[in-house]
């Protein structure tokens, strides 16, 4: 058999996928916690767990493994850099796991193997099998993304390629845990929409029921919060468009499933874009929480 073995290592859960072949049913999947609180070594351990039981539960062993990380491993350095699991950054992971797993590993940022997975088995793959140049959008807890071309992933000379969520956007966003100010991720971001709603009203409520109040239209404070995330959004990722200008975008993460950013956030992206019509398609995704995983296994 044909098998692509995949981790998608989380904050709170590391996912472990077997596919056969470009099949999107999983011959085998499973979850055990991250426990990124009991240390580094505890987080290696966990993989190595997970291997473990997917090994006995297929009876196949892998020759090799593809894994998602949140970060990404620095080329030069050969060390985990830029992940909110932050007691990863700085560490030789790669190296560290392939030693405990005594097999090769490849390893890429989540965003990018949500844009593989999407290109080569999702929307885009349904949608548009021609695209050659696919940028995966994640707009969740943070902003992120990954580039496709040709069906595989760009990660650049510094690992930081597709990183759109720490461009500059606008000095309103405030300090971004990066060290720089006004980053998209501090105004795109879902829970910098909600803390966007709870400055304006001293109340929190979920980027969801703010929408719910947007769309009723009996709420300034939501009409402001979603005009505004509306605009930058248009700001943004036109600036993505006029750089990359790939084929489609693809968007992930909880805010992608505000239905106003494929016609409102499209209309306001087209006012920013150096051209003098608009043909960038943006897509939803397919394959919902498991593209993290199944883009890990095509890697």
């Amino acid at each position: 058999m044909d098998l692509h073995w995949g981790i998608d290592l989380g904050g709170t859960k590391i996912e472990g996928v077997v596919l056969e072949g470009g099949n999107p049913i999983p011959l085998k999947r499973l979850r055990v916690p991250t426990e990124a609180d009991r240390g580094y070594q505890h987080i290696l351990n966990q993989i190595a767990k997970l291997i473990e039981v997917l090994i006995a539960e297929t009876g196949v062993k892998p020759d090799k493994i593809g894994i998602g990380t949140p970060g990404v491993i620095d080329p030069i350095l050969q060390t985990m850099k830029n992940s909110n699991t932050t007691i990863m950054n700085g560490m030789p992971f790669k190296k560290d796991l392939e030693q405990l797993l005594k097999l090769p590993i490849i390893v890429a940022n989540d965003a990018n193997c949500f844009a593989v997975a999407e290109t080569n088995m999702g929307i885009v793959k349904e949608k548009m099998p021609d695209a050659k140049v696919v940028f995966g959008v994640i707009m969740g807890s943070g902003v992120g993304g990954g580039i496709v071309i040709n069906g595989k992933p760009l990660t650049g000379r510094q690992g930081i390629a597709g990183e759109w969520g720490h461009n500059f956007l606008d000095a309103s966003g405030g300090n971004c845990y990066c060290g720089n100010t006004g980053c998209v991720e501090t105004i795109l971001s879902g829970k910098s929409l909600e803390r966007f709603y709870e400055e304006q009203t001293g109340e929190h409520l979920l980027l969801k029921t703010i929408i719910e109040k947007y769309q009723a239209g009996t709420d300034g404070a939501a009409t402001q919060t979603v005009k505004r995330m509306l605009e930058f959004f248009g700001k943004g990722i036109a600036n993505v468009i006029n750089i990359l200008d790939p084929d489609a975008i693809v968007l992930g993460g909880g805010v992608s499933n505000v239905d106003l950013l494929y016609k409102e956030g499209v209309e306001e992206a087209r006012k920013y874009v150096f051209n003098n019509r608009f043909d960038t398609v943006f897509l939803k995704p397919k394959l919902g929480d498991s593209a993290g995983v199944f883009g890990a296994a095509l890697l």
